[in-house]
């Protein structure tokens, strides 16, 4: 017959999860002490001061603005509006007359190396210099803006200085043989001619009867 064993006491483990629990349900007590807390102050400040909107529907909306604009506000308006058509430039007619010069005599020069070919660098780079002019005439001197501000006698010749850009601008893109260059230099040539007569007897023209005579009498007198 096996010996007596004695029972053995039974020992409870303490499970790693309870430190846990403790700290959760302690924490929510303390959340939940705080929240009563606001809730009495929020009473107190209320039942303290009638006045005091208690919910978001009691705030009123905006007042909406006027309808019309204060009269002061509508003269300042129109005061910048005319600022800004005051700032719109005119086109350059004097400014076309220098670029058209300037091609004319960039492609003049490209001609005289009719020898070296089109591909030389002294031909190409003379032709891209007058296009360069021409670039610049057709967007900053001659812009559409610049061309409609401008009035009487400049506009016509704004207008035709433009085209005449254009058309010189697309032949130079697609030249094909130094005789071909040669017929563009003449034909810009003639043009520049004739945009420098139009420009200076225009202005002329237009000048006041005594600074006609003043200029005329320089001119007379080789000053």
């Amino acid at each position: 017959m096996p010996p007596f064993l004695p029972k053995l006491p039974e020992i409870k483990l303490a499970s790693p999860l309870d430190p846990l629990r403790d700290f959760l349900h302690g924490a929510r007590e303390k959340v939940e002490k705080a929240g009563s807390d606001i809730r009495v102050l929020a009473d107190e400040l209320r039942s303290g001061f009638p006045g005091t909107i208690s919910t978001v529907d009691e705030i009123k909306p905006q007042e909406s603005l006027p309808a019309t604009l204060p009269a002061n506000i509508s003269q300042e308006k129109s005061s910048t509006a005319e600022i800004s058509n005051q700032d719109i430039a005119t086109a350059c007619v004097p400014c076309s007359v220098g670029h058209f010069s300037a091609c004319a005599g960039l492609l003049n020069e490209a001609a005289r190396f009719k020898k070296d070919g089109l591909t030389s660098n002294q031909v190409m780079d003379d032709i891209g210099k007058c296009i360069m002019e021409l670039n610049a005439l057709e967007r900053v001197d001659l812009t559409p803006e610049k061309i409609q501000t401008t009035k009487g006698w400049e506009q016509p010749i704004a207008k035709e200085a433009l085209q005449q850009s254009r058309n010189l601008r697309h032949r130079l893109e697609k030249v094909e043989s130094m005789e071909e260059l040669e017929r563009i230099a003449a034909d810009t040539q003639r043009y520049y001619t004739q945009l420098n007569r139009q420009w200076y007897q225009g202005r002329f023209r237009n000048l006041d009867p005594g600074k006609q005579e003043a200029i005329a009498s320089r001119i007379s007198n080789g000053n």
